[in-house]
């Protein structure tokens, strides 16, 4: 991270009390479950025929942490700094049931990301890359998937002896119920940084994307 970004202004920041409350937090992270229903984004990428239904959706979540602003809060010496733009790290499983990283840039068109992000993840899976967790690099969100769960809930291994303030966005296995196909998904974030308010913004757009994805998918988008 450099200087480029800019520094949030704490003291014209409608959070500020807020902030000073959770940052000292002994866990000041909160999550939440939900599960979204992801079967229009799955026949889209099948009409599209472009990248897979799995990069599909982290496709979505990134250019959504990246369009509301609170997701985009890092902790930074004493302060908040605003990033310009965030990429995914997700985790990779291999042939030998060990896992890698593949790092996701964030790019706006659908068709851009799927060749990119396919790119990413054959590479972590075929070992072209060690395992090279990107610590102390904030410019991300931390994605994983457990396709073996359709869990409910959902916590995250940590680091206590660092300031961690990156979003993580957990996804499950899809369960067909009906016509519906429910996708579950877990947000976990630092509570300094934003609230129940905002993850609730983050969740809602994520189901109106879910629910019409060729305004997102389409060459035009």
């Amino acid at each position: 991270m450099d200087d480029r970004h800019r520094t949030l202004d704490l003291a014209t920041w409608p959070r500020r009390e807020a902030f000073d409350y959770f940052r000292h937090f002994d866990k000041p992270y909160f999550n939440v479950c939900v599960r979204v229903d992801a079967a229009p984004l799955k026949a889209a990428v099948k009409a599209l025929g472009i990248g897979s239904f799995a990069l599909a959706y982290h496709y979505l979540a990134l250019r959504l942490a990246n369009e509301i602003e609170p997701f985009r809060y890092r902790l930074h010496g004493g302060g908040v700094r605003i990033l310009d733009e965030v990429g995914g790290g997700a985790t990779v499983l291999r042939d030998d049931d060990s896992f890698g990283f593949a790092y996701l840039p964030h790019r706006t068109a659908w068709a851009a990301f799927a060749a990119s992000g396919s790119a990413a993840i054959e590479a972590a899976r075929q070992r072209q890359a060690g395992f090279e967790p990107r610590v102390g690099f904030d410019e991300l969100i931390h994605f994983t998937t457990l396709p073996w769960l359709h869990f409910s809930s959902f916590s995250h291994a940590r680091n206590w002896g660092r300031e961690d303030s990156i979003p993580k966005i957990s996804f499950g296995r899809a369960d067909l119920d009906g016509s519906k196909l429910w996708l579950p998904v877990s947000v976990e974030v630092h509570h300094a940084l934003m609230d129940g308010l905002h993850v609730g913004r983050y969740v809602q757009q994520l189901e109106v994307a879910m629910a019409d994805p060729l305004a997102w998918l389409a060459p035009t988008a």
